[in-house]
């Protein structure tokens, strides 16, 4: 049902890594963005660092999904670091 979508964008991911088929920055998006509807800021952070190990570039939709989870999470001060690694990186809000 519904707040589990996160869970099982997370599955599907893990599924392509096991098949071999590589993740791109449109799919590390849809898991962000999952995670960011159901609050798990948590996750949504660590799916960033896994893109950028897997030297994909974020993007302004990558940011704000993972502010946002952030924000939902009410972790302010990791939001805030999101925006400033977000305009440094030369990303427009």
């Amino acid at each position: 049902g519904k707040g589990r979508q996160w869970h099982r964008s997370l599955q599907l991911m893990e599924g392509m890594k096991r098949n071999g088929v590589p993740a791109n920055t449109i799919t590390y998006n849809a898991c962000i963005s999952a995670c960011q509807k159901d609050g798990h800021w948590k996750e949504a952070l660590q799916l960033i660092e896994s893109l950028r190990s897997q030297g994909l570039l974020a993007d302004t939709i990558t940011y704000n999904a993972a502010i946002s989870a952030c924000g939902k999470g009410r972790q302010w001060q990791r939001a805030l670091e999101l925006l400033e690694e977000m305009t440094s990186d030369g990303i427009a809000a």
